[in-house]
């Protein structure tokens, strides 16, 4: 097996909407994403595929994303970003423009944003300043052998580069394999965001975060 990291590219959507449907989800049946676009896994992909590529850049945009590649194919992925610069509300802007492109009229984007509310109750932060890693997944067939943790080291160094001196990593409350890897990689738990009706939503309390220097 050959393992190699690169930047994403716009031809790798396809891939990252995957990434993104898988991270959200976590150890769970179900995340962010099923109940933005409650349907087929094909159409979720295409609505993700078509927010990964429209601006401005976001922290769900390509360009953020870096790549693990297997043998020439990609295996896994995560993003980072800065949260003044790509952070929710460049995002939102991103999706409204790309669903309305996909047909989405004006009340079905208000009742999407009234499915993912329960996103907003844990007030979990997402502070300026920081380098803020996110949709962090890997295919079944390749976890286990390491690459999370040459992406981790890949997309740190780059906000090292970048003159951040400090980063971020949240996991869904109950994803035990993600802790032991952040750990691993240096990444200390600093906090919890519990909501109840977080939990009714998902089967989780909440969020906890985590941060290391760079």
């Amino acid at each position: 097996m050959t393992a190699t990291t690169r930047p994403a590219t716009p031809e790798d959507a396809r891939f990252l909407a995957w990434i993104m449907q898988e991270a959200a989800r976590s150890h769970l049946p179900l995340g962010v994403w099923d109940l933005a676009f409650p349907g087929t896994e094909p159409a979720r992909l295409d609505l993700l595929a078509a927010c990964l590529l429209t601006d401005p850049a976001h922290f769900g945009h390509w360009s953020r994303f870096r790549i693990a590649e297997v043998d020439g194919a990609p295996a896994a992925a995560l993003s980072a970003y800065e949260n003044s610069a790509h952070g929710e509300s460049h995002m939102g802007r991103a999706m409204a423009r790309a669903l309305t492109r996909c047909g989405w009229a004006g009340e079905q984007l208000l009742e999407m944003r009234e499915r993912i509310e329960v996103f907003d109750t844990t007030g979990y932060p997402t502070p300026d300043g920081i380098w803020i890693v996110e949709w962090v997944a890997t295919l079944p067939e390749h976890r286990g052998q390491g690459l999370v943790r040459e992406l981790l080291e890949a997309i740190l160094e780059t906000g090292r580069a970048a003159g951040f001196e400090r980063a971020q990593i949240g996991i869904l409350i109950g994803n035990d394999a993600a802790r032991h890897a952040y750990e691993r990689a240096g990444f200390v738990q600093i906090d919890e965001h519990r909501h109840p009706d977080f939990e009714r939503a998902l089967g989780t309390p909440g969020l906890a975060r985590f941060q290391r220097d760079l």
